[in-house]
């Protein structure tokens, strides 16, 4: 598939593969030279050279908002490090950036991610793919609403959503009735409140969706992972939602880059 554009990345502002495999985006692969990344309709074709990153794209306004480009991360970083517990997560994981994906997906993705792991998510998020969206060039958009309403329950499950299947159908049917766009401009304990009323959106899912999909900072999802983290580095506590409150006060409007240094860390090393 070729492209009409494309620009450079260099290394010292984002390790790709630590930013991909961070949990938070489900359509991407590794190919032998670099990486295909995909959210919505579009397209990013990545290839790894010895000190940067070379994007092929046809949208590259897109793709420089996608990667996060103009976030100043070196300052995020230094903020981040006055906290001791960040030091090592950083040094094993500071080259992550948390991408501004496209909504929709990103709210079907995190219902579909409940209770599941990152290989089986993206599984069903390309069966939703191949199935149900638009094929362009070599690949194929993630479903639009129109044709996410099309989708039944049956459908679901054959995608491998499990028991989230009838989830999905009512989620799809909410999403069809409002303007949940527009609810980027609300407050982020107004949007939580708005989110936790769809379907298969519970606390952790919503937080995922505020960082992942409306880029809010100031909140801090909490998984196994995290509650691990919390346990090893804090003090004893399984209430998740204290967690959650704790580590939002602790980190504030920085605490969603909080959140992805320290889950990348306890996944892939501390574990």
């Amino acid at each position: 598939m070729k492209f009409k554009t494309s620009f450079s990345i260099n290394k010292t502002e984002i390790d790709m593969y630590q930013t991909l495999s961070c949990g938070q985006i489900f359509s991407w692969r590794q190919t032998n030279d670099g990486f295909v990344v995909q959210t919505g309709n579009k397209i990013a074709v990545v290839r790894e050279d010895q000190d940067a990153y070379t994007i092929f794209t046809d949208d590259k306004v897109f793709f420089t908002s996608f990667f996060d480009l103009k976030t100043d991360y070196h300052q995020i970083k230094s903020t981040l490090l006055t906290h001791e517990v960040m030091h090592k997560p950083i040094l094993f994981g500071g080259g992550i950036r948390i991408l501004r994906q496209d909504l929709l997906e990103v709210i079907v993705s995190f219902v579909i991610s409940a209770n599941n792991n990152i290989k089986r998510i993206s599984a069903t998020v390309e069966f939703l793919r191949q199935n149900f969206g638009e094929k362009i060039g070599d690949y194929y958009a993630f479903p639009t609403l129109a044709q996410l309403q099309k989708i039944t329950e049956s459908d679901f499950r054959k995608a491998g959503a499990g028991y989230r299947s009838p989830q999905l159908v009512k989620l799809v049917e909410q999403l069809s009735n409002l303007d949940f766009y527009a609810w980027a401009n609300l407050e982020t304990n107004q949007l939580k409140l708005r989110l936790v009323a769809l379907s298969g959106v519970g606390p952790k899912v919503a937080d995922c969706i505020m960082l992942f999909g409306y880029g809010k900072t100031d909140v801090f999802p909490v998984d196994t992972w995290i509650e691990k983290v919390y346990n090893n580095f804090f003090e004893p506590c399984h209430d998740r939602k204290e967690i959650r409150r704790i580590l939002v006060d602790k980190f504030k409007n920085v605490a969603g880059y909080a959140q992805q240094y320290l889950f990348y860390y306890q996944r892939n090393f501390a574990k």
